[in-house]
């Protein structure tokens, strides 16, 4: 942390000389939270619903802001999401379209295409947000926990980020949740630290420090919970046991859903995944208090969001349930792209702004939002103009939020999502696209493609596809020529492949 703590002084010393993008840095100019975690699922926390996993503290921080039930990953795995939520724009757009370095198809049964090839980073030329806060309003700008976006040359400090604690190019937390692990960007201060709570530390010592500063900081705290290998936080293991044990819906046999060759857990039930989310729950709240103690709260945007829909399908049933949402990670069913998102404006926004706020939360939207609208929702409440050639796939929620966006709801824009690998959750390369509340998803290795209404049918239970003809041959049809128009790297046939046919 001293190394951070040198590096922010001198970060303040030069506070003038980045102002050359032509906009100045104001003190009041709010400071910007972004909590992002790892594998987290839309029914994980209690605000959506869960009943075995306990978050009061994010649950106190949805009744204090904004909770969207309809916002979506811009993909059903990691890299890629995080790519759109720091570019504002499309996985495809930005050629990072699977995890990074993704799967061969060399694990996968028989397969159908070739692995589609896609960048093993983000590209320099991109512009972040954290590249736009600190050039455009001289925001300080820190990166905590999983980055998983490239490698040496390609880290949090080449794309923006002026301290980055423990960011590097693995998926998973090098060496694991506890001390020694083995992360070159994070030194264990001894042995058995648990890494969600020795972050949280880190970040609380960024905030005393930074709030001392005459300008803004952006703080993007991306936990590696609740990612696999499954590791439980020993402080509430022992209680979320006695939780399971003593519960009676929650004993016997786990239940299990079949999904093609895979198969989904069936409730949550699962004491050490539990500890995990609680972990990241105790975390928020260590953080938001550490905002409060320094004087920064009110002048603070909080947003809380996932990067993927929480693992629950595999070869044999993942870590935690989706339900009522069908399927998880890696499928584009709505357990593998739906999110929480919550969004905590600042309370020192204008007098107008703060009103509108005030009045309006603790709210709940089903407004349609996905991982590229970050970008721009965040200038716009920060007070900065949007740059639509940018975030090219973004919009600003901030009318959303304050409810004028009531007229634009009425014909609400399509969302896409483009995953033509295969995954360890079992899926096979597909596509979808969301219009209104249709839905349908495309499977290239049997050439169908189901249609939903997900206004009646958010489980995807009632395929569609041929009660409503129409409907599934514009969406099928309008599929495509986004893929087209944005080109999309499509599936190539392999040689290889053995037809059951």
């Amino acid at each position: 942390m001293a190394s951070a703590l040198l590096l922010l002084a001198t970060i303040a010393s030069s506070a003038n000389l980045s102002a050359q993008a032509g906009e100045e840095a104001s003190p009041s100019r709010p400071n910007v939270l972004l909590f992002l975690v790892d594998d987290l699922g839309w029914a994980d926390l209690g605000c959506y619903g869960s009943t075995y996993h306990e978050t009061p503290q994010i649950d106190a921080l949805a009744e204090s802001g904004t909770r969207f039930t309809n916002a979506y990953a811009a993909c059903p795995v990691c890299s890629p999401t995080r790519a759109s939520i720091l570019t504002g724009r499309h996985p495809v757009r930005v050629d990072v379209t699977d995890w990074i370095p993704g799967m061969s198809t060399d694990r996968a049964q028989n397969p159908r295409f070739q692995h589609v090839d896609d960048r093993d980073n983000l590209a320099l030329d991109e512009v972040t947000l954290a590249e736009h806060l600190r050039d455009a309003a001289d925001y300080q700008t820190f990166f905590l926990g999983k980055w998983h976006l490239g490698d040496i040359g390609h880290l949090p400090t080449d794309q923006g980020f002026q301290i980055n604690i423990g960011g590097g190019h693995k998926g998973s937390p090098p060496g694991g949740y506890y001390s020694p692990w083995k992360n070159p960007y994070l030194k264990a201060k001894q042995d058995g630290e648990y890494l969600t709570t020795r972050l949280t530390d880190e970040a609380v010592s960024l905030v005393d420090s930074a709030s001392r500063e005459d300008k803004p900081f952006f703080m993007m705290m991306s936990y590696y919970n609740v990612h696999s290998p499954i590791t439980p936080d020993k402080r509430t293991i022992d209680h979320f046991q006695e939780k399971q044990s003593n519960t009676p819906k929650l004993q016997g046999d786990t239940p299990t859903i079949n999904e093609r060759d895979a198969v989904t857990r069936g409730r949550q039930d699962n004491p050490a995944y539990a500890s995990m989310v609680k972990a990241v729950d105790t975390s928020v709240g260590r953080i938001l208090k550490a905002l409060k103690e320094h004087g920064v709260d009110d002048n603070t945007l909080v947003v809380f969001f996932s990067d993927n829909g929480g693992l629950s399908t595999l070869r044999k049933f993942g870590p935690t349930c989706n339900s009522p949402l069908r399927a998880g990670k890696g499928w584009l069913y709505e357990g593998g792209i739906r999110e929480p998102l919550l969004v905590r404006l600042p309370k020192s926004m204008s007098a107008t702004a703060t009103a509108k706020a005030s009045s309006l939360q603790p709210k709940v939207v089903d407004t349609i939002a996905c991982s590229t609208d970050l970008f721009p929702t965040i200038l716009d409440v920060v007070g900065l103009p949007l740059q639509a050639e940018l975030h090219a796939d973004g919009t600003s929620l901030l009318p959303t939020i304050d409810g004028e966006a009531a007229a634009a709801d009425a014909s609400p824009r399509d969302l896409h999502w483009h995953y033509p690998h295969y995954h360890g959750s079992l899926w096979r390369p597909g596509a979808a696209i969301r219009r209104g509340d249709y839905k349908l998803i495309e499977f290239y290795e049997t050439d169908t493609a189901e249609l939903y209404d997900l206004s009646v049918d958010i489980g995807e239970t009632n395929d569609l596809s041929k009660t409503e003809p129409e409907r599934f041959a514009e969406l099928r049809d309008a599929l495509r020529k986004w893929q087209t128009d944005m080109g999309a790297k499509m599936p190539v046939p392999n040689p290889n492949f053995h037809s059951s046919n």
